[in-house]
């Protein structure tokens, strides 16, 4: 496969050519026009590397489309990794809350039924993007430890992420700030907020450090990516560098991002937080941690066509320290080598011919035709 007359974003500089596929990697770059009368002409448009997801619940939103909808799991499947895939996204950790503080919502109960899924349709090779595990343990949870140990053995997990949302924890370092989250997403009075307040910061003081200790040990032994979350102070950027973390998952604050990023960790933000303009939960916004130049990693969390978006803005917007070879490494190449994966990421020959055909369109670039090791999926 040759595709011609792109302009094709590398590490350090874009190029004006084509790219020739052979046996799903990429086997040679020029800078000159293809007249091989089977090339794919690509119009002039962007072509980047396919996409690196570390951090997305987006599957979510189809195993459960409505409150008390449980929706067949193949079909949910198969609509996440369409969304993926048409947004650019070739390879996709699909993050799975266990230990979860509200045991009456659907994460629990979509638990193993969701990990099964994933697993399964990528082993029948159904899916179109590449999808792997990203564990999310809420520590503050007497079962945490132990439901980890039983998943990290059932499927491909490549991520793990340590989790506290109790009130004066990370996130939630500003009581006030948890009190209205939680009473809005469940719709809990102030008696039973009080409650649930109280019993998360009573498990939190019984299970966080053992469970954190225990896991983040068990994923160093087992060589998966530790992530810390939503880390708000110095100390405990220092904490989550100990631990052997390689990634920093939303920072909540500037002194946090500045501590992990001078420690080593990947500083990864949502995508939703540029494209927005802001956190929607009122911590520092991606674009200031971009013009202090300790931005790494971005991550479409919750909307999966942010992370693109995202990168493009980034790349234009003023006072900042990325230019689009960066930002849209961003996306690729961080987040891949944070996972090891030395074989994707970049447009370099060698690598895995995961490729985005994209074109500037309204301030964004719109996805116009996706490969995975070669073969055309969108």
């Amino acid at each position: 496969m040759i595709i011609t007359n792109v302009k094709m974003i590398l590490e350090q500089e874009i190029v004006n050519g084509s790219l020739e596929v052979r046996e799903g990697r990429i086997v040679a770059l020029s800078d000159t026009q293809s007249r091989h009368s089977s090339a794919i002409n690509g119009q002039g448009a962007y072509l980047l590397p396919g996409l690196v997801e570390l951090h997305t619940d987006n599957l979510e939103k189809f195993f459960t489309p409505r409150p008390k909808v449980n929706w067949p799991g193949g079909s949910a499947m198969a609509s996440h990794d369409a969304l993926m895939i048409s947004s650019g996204i070739t390879t996709v950790l699909d993050a799975i809350a266990l230990g979860y503080i509200n045991d009456q919502g659907t994460r629990l109960a979509n638990l193993e039924r969701m990990l099964n899924t994933i697993v399964s349709s990528q082993q029948r090779g159904l899916n179109r993007a590449e999808h792997m595990l990203h564990l999310r343990c809420e520590l503050p949870n007497a079962d945490t430890a132990s439901t980890f140990e039983t998943l990290v053995e059932q499927g491909p997990v490549a991520m793990v992420s340590l989790m506290d949302h109790t009130p004066g924890q990370r996130q939630f370092i500003d009581s006030e700030k948890y009190r209205t989250y939680y009473m809005g997403k469940y719709g809990l009075n102030e008696a039973e907020m009080a409650k649930f307040e109280a019993e998360q910061t009573a498990a939190s003081e019984k299970w966080s450090d053992a469970n954190r200790q225990q896991i983040a040990q068990s994923a160093r032994q087992r060589g998966i990516a530790l992530a810390s979350h939503d880390d708000a102070t110095v100390e405990h950027a220092l904490e989550s560098s100990a631990l052997g973390c390689a990634v920093a998952e939303f920072p909540t604050t500037v002194a946090a991002a500045k501590a992990s990023h001078e420690a080593g960790l990947k500083v990864m933000m949502g995508a939703p937080n540029i494209v927005r303009g802001g956190s929607h939960s009122g911590n520092v916004a991606a674009a200031e941690l971009a013009r202090h130049g300790v931005l790494d990693i971005l991550s479409s969390d919750y909307y999966p066509a942010s992370l693109l978006d995202a990168a493009y803005q980034l790349a234009n917007m003023p006072d900042n320290h990325y230019d689009l070879c960066q930002a849209i490494k961003m996306v690729s190449l961080s987040p891949a080598q944070t996972l090891g994966l030395t074989d994707r990421g970049s447009i370099s020959e060698g690598k895995r011919a995961d490729l985005v055909l994209a074109a500037a369109c309204d301030e964004r670039l719109q996805v116009q035709q996706v490969w995975r090791q070669g073969e055309r999926v969108f």
